[in-house]
């Protein structure tokens, strides 16, 4: 039977970087099948296995982008600089383009909003109001700008008609808890961000600084903790008068089964909270058992515990349910 570590490996080729980045389906198909190479990842915490971050860490440390072959060289003989970077660090990828795929959720919500984002990092998604969007129907494409005219960060996605957002929403405060916060500031948590970004990604990582950019010039509050813990005193902070809306993408993942739960149940008895999830596909199983469509790689978007749509994990597809 195939180890654990291979397997997540090849289904990371298969599902997530297959068509996606070439570079990175390369990689994770060959380690799958190396033994040497799943020796040493083998003998990390489960928790900092995941691809995203072994590949992250490795190009941090200079690891050539290029085929397999000259990849496992490097690896093999700097694994030593590499793997304390995996211990110390996490993936926190923070992508501003999901906003593209939250903007339908939020552009329905009366009143000025208070966001609150658990797993925040650096923050770069409490800014919907800020970016400007394209929406791509298949007939037209309908832009969508701040009050203050086009962003330097432009959003673009693929949506169904029915589902293009008519307006940015108002936003009166911008809160998060993250177990570590981000400062786009900071040279080396801003070079960390980048290299998160996947290698082919030359559009996000340039999306990347202009959204960094937004974010320092009004820095979002955000907390560092356990987002179980921290989010009802942060609901309890928001201005009075404010919709508070809790929402997170591609971060419950890395939390455990009975750690989803808890957090799940949380908001469930926020009944004056609006709750958006953008997750994957088996991570919060109420929620995936009303999905009949493929998900095929793509995230669930929920309000509330309700399946709205199938997402690009970038934000770069919107599906209506």
């Amino acid at each position: 039977m195939e180890n654990r570590t291979a397997s997540v490996y090849r289904n990371f080729a298969e599902v997530e970087a297959r068509g996606v980045s070439p570079v990175f389906f390369d990689w994770a198909s060959s380690i799958a099948d190396d033994e040497d190479v799943l020796a040493l990842i083998g003998e990390l915490p489960l928790r900092k296995r995941q691809p995203n971050l072994v590949f992250a860490a490795a190009r941090f440390k200079g690891a050539p982008v290029a085929g397999y072959d000259e990849f496992r060289s490097w690896l093999l003989s700097h694994w030593t600089r590499v793997e304390p970077v995996i211990l110390e660090r996490s993936t926190q990828t923070n992508e501003a383009g999901r906003c593209a795929v939250l903007l339908p959720a939020l552009s329905q919500l009366e009143g000025p909003l208070a966001l609150i984002e658990a797993g925040a990092a650096a923050g770069l998604c409490l800014y919907p109001d800020k970016y400007s969007y394209r929406y791509d129907t298949g007939n037209d494409v309908v832009s969508l700008d701040p009050v203050e005219g086009p962003s330097a960060v432009e959003l673009p996605c693929r949506i169904d008609a029915e589902s293009v957002p008519n307006r940015l929403p108002e936003v009166v405060s911008r809160t998060g808890v993250d177990l570590n916060p981000l400062d786009v500031s900071d040279p080396s948590q801003a070079e960390w961000l980048e290299t998160l970004v996947w290698p082919e990604h030359d559009a996000r990582r340039t999306r990347l600084r202009s959204a960094a950019t937004i974010s320092a010039a009004e820095p979002p509050a955000i907390r560092r903790g356990d987002l179980v813990q921290a989010i009802p005193d942060l609901v309890h902070a928001a201005p009075h008068g404010a919709r508070v809306v809790v929402f997170h993408s591609a971060v419950l993942v890395y939390l455990e089964p009975e750690r989803r739960a808890q957090f799940a149940a949380l908001m469930r008895s926020m009944p004056d909270v609006t709750w958006i999830s953008n997750e994957g596909e088996h991570v919060l199983p109420e929620v995936a058992e009303q999905i009949t469509a493929p998900v095929n790689g793509r995230t669930i978007l929920a309000v509330n515990g309700r399946a709205k749509a199938l997402v690009g994990p970038h934000g770069q597809s919107y599906e209506r349910l």
